[in-house]
C-alpha cells in the first residue's frame, strides 16, 4: 500500500503544473475564439476544409463524448460531413492540457508524435468519408452559432478551466492516475516482456480493451507511461493515447444514428488503422525508448523529490477536482421547481459541460422555448415554454443525444 500511494503521489506532481496551464490555456481558447470561427471554413466539400477541422480540433481539450454534439452541431452549420469526420477523429486525441502533460511525463517525442497523428488521422479520415460518403445532406433548417454569453471574460476563462472542465475530466482523470500507480506496483516487470518480439498482437490487444472504454486523452497518459514502464512497446502506448480517447462505444452508437453506417465503418478503421501505423512508426524510429530508463531513476519519491511548486500545483489540481466533483454530485440530485409551463425531459448521452452547452443551445433554438437548462449528471433537460414534446424531441436528437421522453414524478 505504500508503494502505491508513493507512486500516486509521483504521478500526480510530475502532471499537475502541466494540467493547470493546459486547463488554464484552453478556457483562453473557449472564451476568446468564437463559434463562428471554427463553422466558418469547414462548410466546403473540399480538402482544405477537412485539413482546417483537423487544425482547428487538435488543441482543443474535447473528449470522445463531448466532440460529438460539437461536431453534430458543425454538421447542423452546413459544415461538411469530411471535415465533421476530421474533426471527430482529430479533437478528442489530444488537446492543449494532454498534449503538455503528455510532455510532462513521457517526452517530448511522444508530445510531438501524438498532435501530429491526431491531425494526419483526422485529415486521412475526413477525405476518405469525402470520397466514399454522398454529402446530401438538406440543412435548411440549419441555424446560426449562438453568441458567447455575456459576462466577465476573465472569470469565465477561469470559470470553464478550473471548474467546467476540471468537472468533465476530473474523475477520469484521477481513475487513470489509480490505474498508472497500481500497474507500477501491482504488474510484474516481466509480463509485457514476453511479447517483447510481437509488437502488433500488442497493439490488437491494447485496441480491444481500448476502442469500447472511455478514457480521455489526459487520464490515458499515466496509464501509458506506465505500461511502458512495464514492458509494453512505445508504439502499443501509443495506440491506447490514440484510440482510447478517440471513441468509445457510446460515440460509435451516437455516430452511427446520426451520420450513417458508412460514416462510422470509415470513422473507426480510420482510427484503428493509423493507430497501429503510428504505433509501427515510433517503434521504428526509437520513440518512447528512454522512457524506461528515465522513469525507472526517476518515479520513486526518494530520487524525485517533488519541490514546493509542484506540491502547491498539485494540492491546488486535488481541490479544483474535489470541488468540481462535489458540485456534481450535488446537481445530479437537484430538484427542479415546479413553475407553470416547465417539464422535465429525460435525455441519454450527455456526459459533460459540452454535452450541456449542446443541448441547451438546441432547445434554446425550437420555437416556444423561453428558457432550458440540461443536466449531465443526472440526465434530465428543464424546459420551459409552450414546445411540445415532439418539438423538444426533435431538438434533442438534432443535438446528437436520445430523447427519453417525460420524466415521471417521484
Amino acid at each position: 500500500m505504500a508503494s502505491f500511494f508513493e507512486s500516486f503521489l509521483m504521478v500526480v506532481n510530475q502532471m499537475s503544473p502541466y494540467l493547470l496551464l493546459g486547463f488554464l490555456i484552453a478556457g483562453v481558447l473557449h472564451v476568446f475564439v468564437p463559434k463562428r470561427f471554427y463553422t466558418r471554413y469547414l462548410s466546403r466539400d473540399n480538402r482544405l476544409s477537412v485539413v482546417y477541422a483537423a487544425l482547428l480540433g487538435v488543441p482543443l481539450p474535447l473528449c470522445s463524448c463531448g466532440v460529438i454534439p460539437t461536431a453534430i452541431g458543425l454538421r447542423n452549420e452546413r459544415a461538411s460531413k469530411g471535415a465533421v469526420a476530421s474533426f471527430l477523429i482529430a479533437t478528442p486525441q489530444t488537446g492543449i492540457d494532454s498534449i503538455l502533460a503528455t510532455f510532462s511525463l513521457m517526452g517530448l517525442g511522444f508530445a510531438v508524435v501524438r498532435p501530429v497523428a491526431a491531425l494526419v488521422t483526422g485529415v486521412c479520415g475526413g477525405l476518405l468519408v469525402n470520397r466514399f460518403v454522398p454529402d446530401n445532406a438538406d440543412c435548411t433548417d440549419c441555424a446560426t452559432p449562438s453568441a458567447q454569453p455575456a459576462g466577465n471574460r476573465l472569470w469565465r476563462v477561469l470559470r470553464y478551466a478550473y471548474f467546467e472542465m476540471v468537472q468533465d475530466i476530473g474523475l477520469r482523470l484521477i481513475v487513470g492516475l489509480i490505474i498508472a500507480a497500481l500497474i507500477n506496483v501491482a504488474v510484474p516487470d516481466e509480463f509485457f516482456l514476453n511479447f517483447a518480439n510481437q509488437p502488433v498482437i500488442q497493439m490488437v490487444a491494447v485496441l480491444l480493451i481500448a476502442v469500447p472504454m472511455y478514457i480521455c486523452s489526459t487520464g490515458s497518459i499515466p496509464v501509458a507511461a506506465a505500461l511502458i514502464m512495464k514492458g509494453l512497446s512505445p508504439g502499443a502506448a501509443l495506440v491506447m493515447l490514440m484510440a482510447g480517447p478517440a471513441v468509445n462505444m457510446a460515440s460509435i452508437l451516437v455516430v452511427r444514428k446520426s451520420l450513417g453506417a458508412r460514416f462510422t465503418l470509415i470513422y473507426l478503421l480510420t482510427i484503428v488503422g493509423f493507430s497501429i501505423l503510428f504505433g509501427l512508426i515510433i517503434n521504428a524510429i526509437g520513440i518512447g525508448a528512454n522512457i524506461v530508463a528515465t522513469n525507472d531513476a526517476c518515479c520513486t519519491v526518494d530520487s524525485h523529490s517533488a519541490n514546493i511548486f509542484r506540491i502547491i500545483c498539485s494540492v491546488l489540481l486535488v481541490l479544483f477536482i474535489i470541488n468540481a466533483l462535489i458540485m456534481k454530485l450535488f446537481s445530479k440530485f437537484k430538484r427542479e421547481a415546479a413553475v407553470a409551463g416547465t417539464v422535465v425531459y429525460n435525455v441519454e448521452g450527455m456526459h459533460c459541460n459540452h454535452c450541456k452547452a449542446a443541448m441547451e443551445d438546441s432547445a434554446l433554438k425550437t420555437k416556444g422555448v423561453t428558457s432550458a437548462e440540461a443536466n449531465p449528471a443526472a440526465g434530465t433537460l428543464t424546459v420551459t415554454g409552450t414546445a411540445s414534446e415532439a418539438d423538444i424531441r426533435r431538438a434533442v436528437e438534432k443535438a446528437g443525444f436520445k430523447f427519453g421522453g417525460v420524466k415521471a414524478e417521484n
